[in-house]
């Protein structure tokens, strides 16, 4: 991967996290990204199903916080250098610890029938709510699949984000 593809890619993902477009990351940002995902879903933020996304993703900008000892505050070049850091130098399991919190709570939200995996319907239903049609869904899934067992696990999501971040796919999963 070059790291051109990984900058657009954490820039284009910082742009999306700051709601208000102040220019940095605050807790709140990540507050109304996961209000708006429960409102994709049709559901309350504070409701019981959203709580595992919610606190995921106050749990990342808490990560990211620390490690870039911004005090609530982290500017994009702060973003950029902790997130680099993690994809690039931090290993795997840093990078599991980071965000395997994130992709569980994906698959709380998604998994209607509470199997702890996510078929094509609830990772569609996920990718929907993203902004992605019917047909791309359809074709992200057998692209995240790579055992074609019909669906998703958290390790295979985990791998689907990080194969993203590292450029051997276009799949976007957070957003």
């Amino acid at each position: 991967m070059t790291t051109t593809v990984a900058t657009e890619r954490l820039q284009k993902r910082f742009a999306k996290w700051d709601h208000d477009g102040s220019g940095s990351l605050e807790r709140a940002d990540f507050e109304k990204e996961a209000a708006q995902i429960a409102q994709a879903f049709g559901k309350n933020v504070d409701s019981a199903d959203v709580q595992p996304i919610r606190n995921a993703l106050i749990g990342l900008f808490e990560y990211v916080d620390q490690e870039s000892g911004s005090n609530g505050s982290v500017t994009e070049a702060q973003f950029m250098d902790v997130t680099e850091k993690l994809i690039f130098e931090k290993g795997e399991a840093e990078f599991n610890r980071a965000l395997t919190p994130v992709v569980q709570g994906i698959v709380a939200l998604c998994d209607k029938n509470g199997d702890g995996k996510i078929n094509g319907a609830e990772f569609a239903t996920w990718l929907n709510a993203l902004g992605m049609d019917g047909a791309q869904a359809e074709q992200a899934f057998q692209g995240v699949d790579k055992n074609g067992n019909g669906e998703l696990s958290t390790d295979e999501l985990l791998v689907a984000v990080r194969d993203y971040h590292f450029g051997r796919s276009d799949v976007e999963l957070l957003g």
